[in-house]
């Protein structure tokens, strides 16, 4: 009999890739998001709901999944209710950590690498309930119960259709702007600064060999190329492919447009204690787990022209009127 597995948050960068392999390797997929998805697989279905709500999720559970593969956003105050219900309920849980769970304290990044939540110098920032913060957290509760059914995967930037990144920016003010004619806005300081982006497709590949691995069991991994670039040569990747325009400026200049109040500091933490960040990382572990070669992984200019090619041009992406007038106003 074919074994089931339940993926929570099925339609993001990663989902959009995995679900399709693990029904294509014969496991009876049910891949849960809040979009409308329509497949003709028998052995896999798509459900719209909202995996959020604690009577849904728990009547997922019920069903008890062989494996769960969850990229569902989990802060400090719902890990102690979700992490240990799903533990319980399934024989293999994949757990969705990030590398910006990682410490700047090693170069090349290892999966023994500290972690933000443990040692950031930012006293603020470690006891915030920011991403790279409960990130961590969630990491640590799973350990904490004992159990020894678990994986965690932490993925560096992952690009993928409607996802194109560049330093903190998203596709809006990446393939958007370009797409409008518009030049984007990035901070000078990240210029020189290596950034790690995966393609989708790859980190899919090596979470579904991780799934019911045996050698993976309660072991954390960076799913992710050991491919890395400064992020002005990204930059020089995405004028390329689709034209956008660059113009770089004093990173307190830039934050005002992403954030403009001060005191919502997600912006300038995933800036300072990401981004800015030399994200070199060795992915040497996962890809001995899996069988996979660094050599076999996309390449990052090909992987963004083919992902940046299946964007629709008429998209409707939001305007970013701040970055409009700051530009403007530079003349």
């Amino acid at each position: 009999m074919a074994k089931k597995v339940l993926v929570l948050g099925a339609t993001g960068a990663m989902g959009q890739y995995l679900v399709p392999r693990l029904a294509d390797m014969g496991f009876e997929v049910d891949a849960v998001s809040l979009d409308d998805v329509t497949v003709e697989r028998p052995n896999l279905k798509y459900i719209k709901a909202n995996a959020k709500d604690k009577p849904t999720f728990l009547q997922f559970l019920s069903k008890h999944y062989d494996g769960i593969v969850d990229f569902m956003i989990y802060n400090t105050n719902d890990l102690s209710y979700y992490l240990p219900a799903a533990l319980d309920h399934t024989d293999h849980y994949i757990y969705l950590s990030s590398y910006r769970a990682y410490d700047n304290k090693q170069v090349p990044v290892t999966e023994t690498a500290p972690l933000l939540c443990d040692t950031a110098d930012d006293l603020v920032l470690r006891h915030s309930d920011d991403y790279s913060i409960y990130k961590g957290r969630g990491e640590h509760v799973i350990r904490a119960l004992g159990k020894s059914n678990w994986t965690i995967i932490r993925p560096a930037i992952t690009y993928s259709k409607m996802r194109y990144q560049l330093v903190t920016l998203e596709a809006p003010n990446t393939v958007g702007r370009a797409f409008a004619g518009k030049a984007t806005v990035l901070p000078v300081e990240a210029y020189d600064v290596q950034g790690t982006m995966s393609w989708a497709g790859d980190v899919a590949q090596m979470i579904a060999g991780l799934l019911f691995n045996e050698r993976a069991l309660c072991e954390a991994f960076s799913v992710c190329t050991a491919e890395h670039h400064p992020w002005h040569k990204v930059a020089e990747y995405y004028k390329d492919i689709c034209k956008l325009e660059t113009v770089w400026v004093d990173k307190e200049d830039y934050l005002k447009i992403i954030s403009p109040d001060k005191y919502a500091r997600w912006a300038r933490w995933q800036l300072d204690y990401d981004r800015l960040f030399d994200r070199v990382m060795d992915n040497s572990k996962v890809l001995e787990v899996t069988g996979m070669k660094q050599e076999n992984l996309m390449k990052l200019y090909d992987g963004l022209k083919y992902e940046i090619g299946r964007c629709p041009r008429d998209f409707q992406f939001p305007v970013n009127t701040a970055m409009d007038a700051y530009l403007e106003s530079r003349g």
